[in-house]
């Protein structure tokens, strides 16, 4: 968050003033702590429900990681359906279909 942005949100709750010097920095210390206890909810539901965090900085890495763990999931997901209609049979058109699905990860 810039400093700009977080003057911006503090005239919204307190009104237009002059915020500068120690006040300013008050907000900012406040800012990062906000900033850092909600990153921290955003792992700790991650990792609850068993998806890893990744090398997530900030709350939007660590979602751009879910994202890319769910798509992956759900290929192999697909994937799954598509090879219990392989087994015990020659390669066929339900093998291919999973390997495609699973090709779609690597791309």
């Amino acid at each position: 968050m810039t400093r700009e942005e977080l003057i911006e949100i503090a005239e919204q709750v307190y009104g237009k003033c002059d915020w500068h010097g120690e006040a300013l920095n008050h907000l900012e210390q406040l800012a990062k702590l906000v900033i850092e206890h909600e990153r921290e909810m955003v792992a700790n539901w991650l990792m609850r429900k068993g998806f890893a965090t990744g090398h997530g900085d900030d709350i939007v890495d660590m979602l751009d990681e879910l994202e890319w763990q769910v798509a992956e999931r759900e290929r192999e997901a697909c994937a799954k359906v598509a090879d219990e209609y392989a087994e015990g049979a020659e390669r066929n058109y339900s093998e291919i279909i999973a390997d495609k699905i699973r090709a779609r990860g690597q791309e």
